[in-house]
């Protein structure tokens, strides 16, 4: 998956424009967007601009004097590993939660440096200015929604076959499945409320597959290993906030399970009890790292850039799990 070329290159004349600068998302995620605006000697950012499949999102009003407008997007926490990748080669300051950061090159506590790319926006047809998120499947508006709902209902637990936006009868049935579920009518799949509707249910507790569900005051972030019988997968980052529960997708039908889980502060750091990290694993010692990965190889860790974890081992026999992590 990649930004689309409208958004990896730019040089934005520093006379003002007189139209609203839009982002458009046509991915089948659910993302947050920041901007950073780069007018001569002094670069700003703005974040988080939530931004839904299939819809856009204005993020500057008016007039703008400016030589670059940059971008970072990034998924939100329910699809664990961020999916999008940042290729730009400005690094500036964000803060975790909404934030507006005037000086945003020299960061402060609480605030983390992340890549920003170049944006160059066209000229849409109602005369502002707007930018497109796209993937590599390329979808139109009507299949970026199809897709983002697709993927939704996977982290949900129900089987649509393939996510790509084709509205096929594993699609039809497990939407249909899932509105049922929720006591809403068919009508429901196409209201503007679908999609929060369906992040909150990633967020609840379920009945089939695994759960993670944060009771404590603090970020939780976990990973997951899955066991197919020839090899073992880890994946993190996942991002559980305090009174919240998680869904973490997995494909296919594993044989077993592992899943390690960690609090951290504002600046990502371990909390720590008497000394110790107040994290949630077991003896399987499999390899993450700090920032988002996936891996297959559990070997040698350390030599090839990874930490070693401990992780526990998920009893699924009854066809869910929910793991509850609290303050001992």
């Amino acid at each position: 998956m990649t930004l689309p070329a409208a958004a990896v290159s730019l040089f934005f004349s520093s006379a003002p424009a007189f139209a609203d600068l839009k982002i458009c998302n046509r991915m089948s995620y659910i993302v947050e967007a920041a901007i950073g605006i780069d007018d001569k000697a002094a670069t700003a950012t703005r974040g988080w601009f939530r931004i839904e499949p299939a819809t856009c999102r204005v993020v500057v009003q008016g007039t703008l004097t400016a030589d670059r407008i940059l971008l970072n997007a990034r998924a939100l926490g329910i699809y664990g590993a961020s999916p999008i990748p940042q290729n730009g080669h400005d690094m500036l300051c964000v803060a975790q939660d909404n934030f507006v950061i005037a000086a945003a090159r020299q960061c402060r506590s609480g605030q983390t440096q992340v890549p920003f790319t170049q944006v160059t926006p066209t000229q849409g047809a109602d005369g502002n200015l707007v930018t497109y998120l796209a993937e590599d499947s390329e979808y139109d508006d009507e299949q970026a929604r199809l897709a983002g709902i697709q993927r939704l209902l996977v982290i949900i637990g129900y089987d649509v076959g393939a996510i790509d936006g084709v509205d096929g009868p594993k699609t039809q049935a497990a939407l249909a499945a899932f509105l049922k579920s929720r006591g809403l009518s068919s009508d429901a799949a196409s209201s503007q409320n679908i999609f929060k509707t369906m992040v909150d249910a990633t967020q609840a507790p379920s009945a089939s597959g695994l759960t993670w569900c944060n009771d404590t005051p603090h970020k939780v972030m976990a990973a997951i290993a899955t066991d197919d019988g020839r090899s073992v997968t880890s994946r993190g980052w996942y991002r559980i906030d305090p009174g919240k529960c998680l869904h973490p997708d997995v494909s296919g039908q594993p044989k077993q399970i592992f899943s390690f889980a960690e609090a951290v502060d504002g600046d990502n750091r371990a909390i720590k009890l008497k000394d110790k990290p107040l994290n949630w694993g077991g003896e399987k010692q499999l390899c993450t790292r700090e920032t988002k990965f996936e891996t297959v190889e559990q070997t040698d860790c350390a030599a090839r850039g990874f930490a070693a974890a401990g992780f526990g081992a998920v009893d699924m026999s009854s066809g869910g799990k929910t793991l509850r992590f609290a303050v001992p």
